[in-house]
């Protein structure tokens, strides 16, 4: 999977780039290569949470959690990890997009005369947030930075990059995204962990790569994780995308090339000797199976 925070980086050509510190960046961007993509699906992560503004344009954001199509005038907040975007075709995409690290987000919280309220820890990966006067403003306010040929100083971008969070963490009606920054300032480490894990299981990423969306070094990350599932991370995982490529072949009818796709498999032949060692039969015959049960009933009831 690609590094979609370290793609923009790389491509000032393509994306306008306001630097401030190590890790934020943000990008305004209306880009005509956007109309030739070779491929309709791109599976990409990033360590940084990230929220756009659609100005124009339409995309489909893939989670484990679910899809989300995404249109002209949405404001877009999310969380660091996997995804798959979907482009549609012969189409551009016009965003103001913003990098966030916890950290970031944390440290701006705490600086509020009002402590954050409590919120359920109920969240998704990707949550449309709350349009105001105040974000409006805010929007086009940033939009001058990217008219002029000057670069604002980073102090000042850093300050936009706080302005942001609080007009976010101002409005009661972002309960979900509130939610997310009280899990950032109260959650137990073991908790993020496990939310991590969850919501990121069917992406083909690295252990390296899962170390860091939990803030961990790699040697912290196995041992956290080994005294959470009391199991490797390794075969946790292969558990977990199997289960769930069997759901999305019963359940949801996708081909086993799908399936493995959706489930982190590096490839349709490794996803097929995996199933078969776990299930003792091949997907392909298990899939077929199931349509025959599928079709007896329908035809008997």
């Amino acid at each position: 999977m690609d590094n979609f925070f370290e793609r923009v980086l790389q491509n000032p050509q393509y994306y306008r780039q306001f630097n401030c510190g190590k890790s934020l960046i943000t990008a305004f961007t209306c880009p005509m290569e956007a109309r030739l993509m070779k491929t309709q699906y791109a599976d990409l992560w990033t360590k940084y949470n990230y929220l756009f503004y659609v100005v124009d344009g339409q995309k489909i954001w893939h989670t484990a959690r679910g899809t989300y199509d995404i249109r002209k005038d949405s404001c877009v907040f999310v969380r660091k990890g996997g995804f798959i975007l979907e482009q549609i075709l012969d189409a551009g995409f016009c965003v103001m997009l913003f990098f966030i690290p916890d950290e970031f987000i944390c440290d701006t919280l705490q600086t509020r005369t009002k402590p954050l309220a409590r919120y359920d820890a109920h969240f998704e990966p990707l949550m449309l947030i709350e349009s105001s006067e105040t974000l409006r403003g805010f929007f086009l306010s940033m939009f001058s930075y990217f008219t002029e040929t000057k670069d604002p100083d980073p102090s000042l971008m850093e300050l936009k990059f706080k302005e942001l969070v609080l007009n976010i963490a101002d409005n009661t009606a972002n309960r979900d995204l509130l939610a997310y920054f009280c899990s950032l300032l109260h959650e137990p480490q073991s908790m993020q962990l496990k939310r991590v894990m969850e919501d990121n299981f069917c992406y083909n990423l690295k252990l390296e790569v899962y170390a860091e969306l939990s803030n961990r070094s790699l040697s912290a990350f196995k041992r956290d994780f080994e005294k959470l599932y009391q199991n490797t991370p390794g075969k946790w995982l292969l558990e977990k995308r199997l289960h769930h490529a069997m759901h999305l072949m019963n359940n949801q009818h996708k081909t086993v090339s799908e399936a493995a796709f959706e489930s982190g498999f590096e490839s349709t032949s490794h996803f097929s000797r995996a199933f078969k060692t776990r299930f003792g039969q091949g997907p392909a015959e298990m899939k077929n199976q199931a349509t025959r049960r599928s079709q007896f009933l329908t035809g008997s009831s």
